[in-house]
C-alpha cells in the first residue's frame, strides 16, 4: 500500500523536515512493524496543487490511502477537503496543533496514524476481548495498534515514533514467553498483558450490554490526552467506530461515546 502524505502546514513543517520523518517511519514499518504483523506500506510525500487547501483544490493524492499533516484544528474544512477530493479513500489526519497541546511530537502522531491506517484502513475491525473494568464480561475491542501504549515512544535516526502492540496482544489468554508490545516496557515488574493498557494509554470498545461504544483511560494523563484529541472530532479514528453503534428506542440512556 502506498500512503500519500500531504503537507498542509503552510510552512510550519517544511517538506525537507517531513521527508526525514517519513524516512524514519518507513524504516519503522519495514523493520519493526512488518516483521511482527506481516503488513507493510510505504509513506510517500506528495506535492500540493494550492498553497491553502480547499474543497475545490485539485486532488494531490496519488497512492492507495492518504495522511494529511494539518496545522490547524479546522476539522470541518479538513474533512470537506477529503470528502471532495478523496471520498472513500482510507485516510488519517495529523493536527500539529493538537500534538503540541498534549505535549506530543507530531512525528509520534504521524507514526501512530500510519501504523493504525495499515492495520485497519477502513476502521471497521473489532475483536472480542474482556471488558477493561469487568474481565468476566466480553466486549468488542477496537483493532487499534497504538492506543494502549500511546504514551510510549522510541527513536529512529533521531525521529521520535510511537510504540505499538503485537499480534499476541489480541489473544484471550497469555502465551508463555510471548510479547504483547514492541518495546516491552515493564511497570512495577509487569509488562503489558493481553488486552491491557499501559500508563498514559486507553482502549475503545463496543459494549453489547449498553449497545454503544465506550472508552477506558488508564489514568488522568490518558484522560487529558483524550479530551484534547477530541477537539479533532470527526477526523479522529475513534469517532468513526460510531457508525456501528446501535440505534436505541427513545428514552434509553446513551452510553458515553468518546472520540480518540
Amino acid at each position: 500500500m502506498i500512503i500519500s502524505v500531504i503537507n498542509h502546514t503552510n510552512g510550519r513543517v517544511t517538506d525537507e523536515e517531513l521527508q526525514s520523518v517519513i524516512r524514519a517511519i518507513n524504516c519503522q514499518i519495514a523493520e519493526d512493524f512488518a516483521p511482527y504483523w506481516s503488513l507493510g506500506a510505504t509513506l510517500r510525500l506528495e506535492g500540493r496543487s494550492t498553497e491553502k487547501p480547499s474543497k475545490e483544490a485539485l486532488a494531490d493524492m496519488r497512492g492507495d490511502a492518504v495522511l494529511y499533516l494539518w496545522d490547524e484544528v479546522d476539522v470541518k474544512d479538513a474533512l470537506g477537503y477529503h470528502d471532495r477530493n478523496h471520498h472513500g479513500i482510507p485516510y488519517g489526519f495529523v493536527f500539529t496543533e493538537l500534538s503540541r497541546k498534549i505535549g506530543e511530537n507530531w512525528t509520534v502522531t504521524l507514526s501512530h496514524e500510519a501504523l493504525e491506517l495499515i492495520a485497519d484502513p477502513e476502521v471497521n475491525l473489532l475483536v472480542a476481548g474482556p471488558h477493561p473494568e469487568d474481565p468476566k464480561r466480553d466486549v468488542f475491542r477496537w483493532y487499534e495498534m497504538c492506543d494502549a501504549v500511546q504514551a510510549e515512544t522510541y527513536r529512529i535516526d533521531g525521529v521520535e515514533v510511537s510504540n505499538f502492540v503485537l499480534p499476541l496482544y489480541f489473544t484471550g489468554g497469555e502465551e508463555e514467553g510471548g510479547r504483547n508490545d514492541f518495546l516491552g516496557r515493564s511497570y512495577n515488574g509487569r509488562m503489558l498483558p493481553s488486552f491491557g493498557v499501559n500508563p498514559g494509554g486507553y482502549v475503545g470498545f463496543f459494549d453489547p450490554k449498553i449497545a454503544d461504544m465506550d472508552t477506558f483511560e488508564a489514568d488522568a494523563q490518558a484522560e487529558r490526552r483524550r479530551q484534547i484529541k477530541a477537539q479533532g472530532k470527526l477526523a479522529r479514528r475513534g469517532i468513526r467506530y460510531q457508525r456501528f453503534a446501535v440505534i436505541r428506542p427513545k428514552g434509553k440512556t446513551a452510553a458515553r461515546a468518546k472520540a480518540r
